[in-house]
């Protein structure tokens, strides 16, 4: 199976049993993450492997329309914004592929789980909830749910009881904390099940949040 996406693979252990496919936010690149993924530590039964994709390149409307690594194009950032759901859906489709190469290997879907910040929370959430085979779990960082649409039951009943963590920052400028909890009431509404931490921060990763974090996915890969 093949991909459109470069991408950097780092396993962190002796050998791979699990994987974690992470998803920078606009502007950035799978290396640009992978920084906040080496303050990570596993125990080496888990078997843990990394995949940092890379966006391809854009132009962004709310950006003056300049070029720039994006999921989608990013048309306005208010709650009541029209949303790119074709840009997202293709995204999705890109990351599915790689979720389907790594099942392809022997990975167990189970023990696959999709990061995401920002931009790529959203395209995380829209892989991950309409996948067709049940996931480990879903990271939600700093972002919000783009297609709300993908919350359909007739679209997610296999990954209906998928665990989610989500951590947002006070203080974000970028993705405002309303339009975070107004995506995850809708996850709530739709019988989601999503652990929530806030943090006293802007539109970045906290060290405390990366302890969440670590704790979460340990727990869900164990």
């Amino acid at each position: 199976m093949t991909t459109d996406l470069t991408y950097i693979e780092r396993l962190v252990s002796s050998y791979h049993k699990s994987t974690l496919i992470w998803l920078h936010g606009l502007g950035d690149s799978g290396q640009g993450h992978e920084s906040f993924a080496r303050e990570l530590s596993f125990p080496d039964a888990l078997g843990v492997k990394f995949i940092f994709p890379n966006a391809p390149s854009m132009p962004v409307s709310v950006n003056g329309g300049m070029v720039m690594p994006a999921w989608y194009d990013i048309l306005a950032m208010d709650i009541g914004r029209k949303i790119d759901e074709e840009g997202i859906e293709a995204s999705a489709q890109k990351i599915s592929t790689l979720i389907e190469r790594e099942v392809a290997q022997g990975i167990d879907s189970k023990k696959i789980i999709l990061v995401g910040f920002s931009q790529g929370g959203a395209v995380a959430l829209q892989t991950a909830l309409k996948y067709p085979v049940p996931l480990g779990g879903i990271v939600c960082l700093s972002t919000y749910l783009g297609v709300k649409s993908v919350l359909s039951a007739s679209t997610t009943p296999i990954n209906q009881n998928i665990p989610i963590f989500w951590g947002h920052g006070t203080h974000d400028s970028v993705v405002r904390l309303p339009l975070a909890k107004q995506s995850i009431q809708a996850l709530k509404d739709h019988h989601y099940e999503v652990t929530y931490r806030e943090y006293e921060m802007e539109h970045s990763i906290h060290p405390d949040e990366v302890v969440d974090i670590n704790q979460w996915l340990v727990s869900k890969l164990a």
